[in-house]
């Protein structure tokens, strides 16, 4: 079988087993022959009559039948892009999401380019807010927490190598271990799901750690503990920004003034819904 058969054949399973679309699928099946040939895009597109030796045939087969299983093609490939950087990826951490960039992007907004400035990354996981924030602003120090030693060691693997100097890591149950310090801006993506969330038992969460994605009934434990306890470690005028969940924006709001933040305001992702929301303490 020549390599665009192969790609061909694999595609539509792809898309009946997971009901991906045909361009999903096209692009799942690349990136799985990228890895077992270790060659580019523009090679599969190149050479589609070459054959493929039987190991590795093998090696294709064993990766696509992990993918038909439900197996996220980020924990298959142990990788993941976010924010233009490259990073790993293990069952022990949440897959970094598009969506997230939001939460990137607003706190660079609010973070001083000219001037040192402190960041605190909650729940880091991979390390893939923290290490963006790091990467574009090389002034600022941030610290990245999670109260996983397993995802925290994989933030580390990161942090080295995309050879960032400015990023130390602290293993704490949100605010357990960062004691007195005080920051310019704390930013999380904290657990959000509710506990009966049908979508838990759907998709790529399936695979995902439950305890970096649920919290409580409605969903909302996590967050209010986080917006309880920060004012403690912000400086003055610092700010809190959060994601959550596609429906939570108005109750997260809710959450930040009557916990006596100013400027609240929650942020639309690129699909127009409010993913993303924050405040300050006063000046």
């Amino acid at each position: 079988m020549t390599l665009g058969h192969l790609m061909v054949e694999a595609r539509a399973k792809l898309v009946k087993s997971l009901e991906l679309t045909s361009v999903e699928a096209r692009i799942e099946v690349q990136m799985l022959l990228q890895r077992v040939l270790g060659v580019g895009r523009a090679y599969l597109i190149a050479h589609s009559e070459r054959v493929l030796n039987d190991a590795e045939k093998n090696s294709f087969q064993t990766l696509l039948q992990r993918r038909l299983a439900g197996e996220p093609i980020a924990y298959i490939l142990g990788e993941r892009e976010f924010f233009g950087l490259n990073f790993k990826v293990t069952p022990a951490t949440l897959i970094p999401r598009p969506d997230t960039e939001l939460l990137v992007e607003l706190a660079l907004q609010r973070i001083s380019k000219q001037k040192p400035c402190k960041v605190l990354d909650m729940g880091t996981g991979s390390g893939a807010i923290a290490l963006a924030i790091a990467h574009t602003c090389p002034i600022a120090d941030v610290l990245a927490s999670d109260a996983s030693a397993a995802a925290l060691a994989v933030a580390q693997e990161n942090a080295r190598a995309l050879g960032l100097t400015n990023v130390s890591f602290v293993q704490s149950d949100w605010f357990a271990a960062v004691g007195t310090q005080q920051f310019d801006l704390i930013v999380s993506n904290p657990p959000y799901i509710e506990a009966d969330d049908p979508h838990l038992i759907q998709g790529d969460v399936r695979f995902e750690p439950v305890t970096a994605l649920v919290s409580g009934a409605e969903g909302l434990d996590d967050i209010r503990k986080i917006i309880g306890q920060s004012a403690a470690n912000l400086s003055a005028g610092g700010w809190l920004l959060l994601e959550h969940g596609y429906d939570q924006s108005s109750r997260v709001r809710n959450l930040l003034e009557a916990a006596k933040f100013e400027s609240v305001f929650s942020a639309c992702d690129l699909a127009g819904i409010e993913r993303a929301s924050g405040g300050r303490i006063s000046a």
